[in-house]
């Protein structure tokens, strides 16, 4: 899976401007979980990260390769939680390295979207998470409890890695926090805005889009991201013919 490499270089380029904080996966630092998302009410909140107003961005970036898809860690440019004493700037980047899929097109695609989905089953103690998908943005609100009890970005990225890491087709994950003032959240937020089209032009892809390019209206993206024209032309290579 290469779609995502270019987005991958341009996330880890913005990434590496800043300092940061690196920690190896050990899934005995993971934070307490629920079995279900903690309702945390405003007034026991010590703050919100991505709050309304304030940069943020939420992301998944795919790939085969070894070299970008790095080791299973935790990375933290910026405040930890335990540092942070008001509403801040906030994104969540994951950089997955998976093994090559041999199922049928459609199949890889199915299993790209159960592993993101991922996401949504992480349930941290004093940690209420919001993820809007048409905006990518996520929002959280942090308990004042947890932050007294030692929550941290560690132990957080801990519970993620794990959740991923149950899919079998998941070599490595990369776990990216931003809290940094300093880093580019419009760019990350426009990488995430270019990832979501990536994932829904295969939508279209394996839902029969017409392989025309002159009438696509996803032509832009395709002529993007190496190696999804190709795969256009190659779903359509099966059942129809396609106009260069």
């Amino acid at each position: 899976m290469e779609l995502y490499n270019s987005l991958i270089r341009e996330t880890r380029a913005l990434v590496d401007k800043l300092p940061a904080k690196v920690w190896d996966y050990d899934p005995r630092a993971a934070w307490a979980s629920d079995s279900a998302n903690e309702l945390v009410l405003q007034k026991d909140a010590a703050y919100e990260l991505g709050a309304s107003g304030r940069g943020s961005a939420n992301f998944v970036l795919f790939t085969s390769s070894a070299e970008l898809g790095g080791r299973d860690q935790v990375v933290l440019c910026g405040r930890d939680l335990r540092e942070i004493k008001g509403d801040c700037d906030f994104a969540r980047i994951v950089i997955l390295r998976i093994g090559v899929l041999e199922d049928e097109d459609e199949a890889v695609y199915r299993t790209l979207r159960d592993i993101e989905f991922a996401k949504y089953h992480v349930y941290p103690q004093g940690y209420m998470v919001r993820i809007s998908p048409e905006s990518y943005r996520e929002q959280v609100r942090v308990s004042r409890d947890a932050v007294r009890r030692g929550i941290s970005f560690k132990a957080l990225g801990m519970n993620y890695i794990q959740a991923y890491k149950q899919d079998p087709n998941v070599i490595s994950a990369t776990v990216i926090f931003l809290t940094d003032p300093a880093a580019d959240y419009a760019a990350f937020k426009a990488l995430a805005k270019k990832s979501a089209d990536v994932t829904g032009t295969l939508t279209h892809i394996f839902e029969g889009l017409p392989t025309d390019c002159s009438a696509c209206a996803l032509k832009d993206i395709c002529d993007e991201v190496e190696g999804m024209k190709e795969l256009h032309f190659g779903v359509g290579d099966k059942g129809r013919e396609h106009k260069h």
